[in-house]
């Protein structure tokens, strides 16, 4: 890298200046205090681990997305964390090891060798919950509805769009269509593209029956407001599993719009994000202004099984940047900062020290300092004995 080139920053990575890294470090104080009134504990796992605990559960997905640097006092192969959720599992399930429910939160950095899109930063500020030890519709709706509170809490701008799906349909169509494992996967690939085309002449190679051919078909076309619902339970009504996995669905939206009716519900019963992780439910939250996800998660039960304690879990995370950008809060002006003259005088120093005993910001001249007057709008000045504060 040329001279005059190594203060640039590397592709992806993005920095925060005055005042946005201010207003940044505001919202995530007040995002952690809405989650402390709902009973969250903060924790704060480390930048860096063994990969093995990184890529464990949730995060197989995560190795090709995880920088890998070797620990030179013990030789072992460390990662840089992509994702904080491996580590909030593994602290739960051989840190804390409580007993029943437990709610934990963070936000931290974290580092992705790629972006994941165009516009997206690599080093994101990952704010998440996740609720272990309970597995059911309660704790899926309390993280949903604090997903929902935190978009509201930061002032995201634009109708909330709650897109929900619930990847054990995918899980039982495969089971009871018996496919090998490269069928499917070239069927998710597709399903994932929504390739329609696609997927009908793949399926009508398979020779299956006639109301499976028609389930596989009709999958990637799942996907609208309520009334998919009830055409998936005409669909899928020979098959039990399918039918309780579309009524979970129906039940929780009626929970979330009771709390929250301004915000648009959508369902997409093909909707595969993590599927190799997650058990049951996965949601997502979108605004027009955006075309990436707000905030996403879903349920992953059992994942602290690698940690040597099996735990029911669901949960959520976002990118506090985003919020931030998304927020519509408009940038702070420079708070007014009050200029004091140069010295130690004890009652120039006692004066300084009330003012910001006071919450005023004071910045003290350095000796010999000039030209710093244009860049505040009162100085602390010593007239008739009284320090004072007269306007520049």
């Amino acid at each position: 890298m040329a001279l005059a080139d190594r203060w640039l920053l590397p592709d992806g990575i993005m920095e925060l200046l005055p005042p946005q890294a201010k207003q940044v470090e505001q919202m995530r104080r007040k995002v952690l205090d809405l989650y402390h009134l709902w009973g969250y504990e903060l924790v704060m796992p480390p930048i860096a681990e063994h990969l093995e605990s990184l890529l464990t559960g949730v995060g197989h997905d995560l190795d090709l997305n995880t920088f890998k640097v070797t620990d030179r006092i013990s030789g072992h192969t460390l990662g840089v964390r992509a994702d904080m959720t491996p580590q909030v599992a593994r602290i739960d399930a051989h840190r804390l090891r409580t007993e029943g429910p437990s709610r934990l939160c963070y936000c931290g950095s974290v580092l992705h060798t790629h972006p994941a899109n165009m516009l997206a930063s690599r080093n994101p500020l990952q704010l998440g919950a996740e609720l272990y030890g309970h597995s059911g519709p309660d704790s899926d709706v309390e993280v949903i509805s604090l997903m929902l509170a935190t978009l509201d809490a930061v002032g995201v701008q634009g109708r909330i769009s709650l897109d929900l799906g619930h990847v054990g349909v995918f899980s039982q169509l495969m089971a009871v269509a018996d496919l090998e494992a490269q069928q499917q996967a070239d069927y998710q690939d597709m399903l994932q593209r929504k390739a329609l085309p696609e997927i009908d002449r793949f399926v009508a190679t398979l020779g299956l029956a006639a109301p499976l051919a028609e389930w596989l078909r009709e999958l990637p076309r799942l996907n609208g407001g309520t009334a998919i619902l009830d055409k998936a339970r005409q669909l899928f009504a020979a098959d039990a599993e399918l039918m309780k996995a579309v009524d979970y669905l129906a039940d929780l939206a009626v929970r979330i719009e009771a709390r929250f009716p301004t915000v648009d519900t959508y369902f997409d019963l093909g909707e595969l994000r993590g599927y190799h992780y997650h058990t049951g439910i996965v949601f997502a939250a979108y605004t027009p202004s955006f075309g990436q996800a707000l905030a996403k998660g879903g349920r992953y039960d059992n994942i602290g099984r690698d940690f040597g304690r099996a735990r029911p879990a669901t949960g959520f995370s976002a990118d506090l940047k985003t919020l931030m950008d998304l927020s519509g809060q408009l940038v702070e002006q420079a708070e007014d900062v009050i200029l004091a003259p140069a010295g130690e005088a004890q009652d120039l120093q006692s004066a300084i020290a009330k003012l910001r005993q006071a919450g005023q910001r004071v910045v003290q001249r350095l000796d010999g300092e000039t030209g710093c007057e244009g860049r505040h709008r009162q100085q602390l000045l010593l007239e008739g004995g009284e320090w004072v504060l007269v306007d520049l």
